[in-house]
């Protein structure tokens, strides 16, 4: 098994971020897409939301996943799923797959990096690039880490490293901006996302115990370290926000 902070963590949650599948399952609902339609999973994780999209609402998925550790806890948990005829896992980057396709009525980015490739980093940005591989009439489910309240400046410095935050407001202008409507929208609670960083920090602590002489054991370990910190220090700042947006 090939292992990384998140390959195991990942393996403890229902959904990769802090979200349950009630929530996810509510807003695809929401947007209405019909059995048979085409669905893009961007940074599937453990595969959960992308197997869900083919089993409950019958849909076609091309799930993208590139960390090699994570797509193959995808993979494992696709071919165990009754679903897997209709679910494929690509290793492989967004915007290759974004450019090999037609667009999609559905696209899936949870708390993903770099979505549409091109150093694109930015919320209109990015939603905008998704905006551009809908068919019209589709629905992009977006969500991401949101700020709260105003992170002080060495927080913000460090988690927007990967891609640039906003709050609730901000994530909103910028679907208007991407020219997207946005059909729902809600922020986790505080023990929604307390719980969400527990559940990880809790499963990375259970296998490092279990696995003391693992080679890959002390990286491990200073990388629960590093995430903690950030979720302490991070506390009453930093939230999940899950937005349905249509074309």
């Amino acid at each position: 098994m090939a292992v990384n902070f998140h390959r195991i963590a990942y393996e403890a949650l229902e959904v990769c971020n802090a979200v349950g599948m009630d929530r996810i399952d509510a807003a695809v609902s929401l947007a209405s897409t019909a059995a048979g339609a085409r669905a893009l999973d961007i940074g599937c994780g453990n595969a959960s939301v992308a197997i869900r999209l083919a089993d409950r609402f019958g849909l076609k998925v091309d799930a993208v996943e590139l960390d090699p550790a994570m797509a193959e806890l995808a993979s494992e948990q696709i071919a165990a799923s009754p679903a897997r005829e209709r679910v494929t896992l690509h290793k492989a980057r967004s915007d290759a797959v974004l450019a090999a396709n037609p667009p999609f009525d559905l696209i899936v980015a949870l708390g993903t990096t770099e979505p549409v490739g091109g150093g694109v980093r930015h919320p209109e940005g990015m939603l905008a690039g998704l905006a551009a591989h809908l068919a019209p009439g589709g629905h992009l489910l977006w969500g991401d880490l949101v700020w709260t309240a105003e992170p002080p400046a060495p927080l913000r410095q460090i988690v927007e490293m990967q891609n640039l935050y906003t709050d609730d407001v901000g994530w909103r202008d910028a679907a208007h901006a991407a020219g997207l409507t946005v059909r729902s929208a809600e922020v986790c609670s505080q023990a929604e996302w307390d719980a969400y960083g527990r559940t990880m920090l809790d499963a990375v602590a259970a296998w490092t115990a279990a696995h003391p002489d693992h080679p890959d054991m002390p990286a491990l370990s200073a990388r629960a370290r590093q995430i903690e910190m950030m979720f302490d220090f991070g506390r009453g700042f930093m939230g999940f926000g899950l937005y349905l947006l249509g074309k």
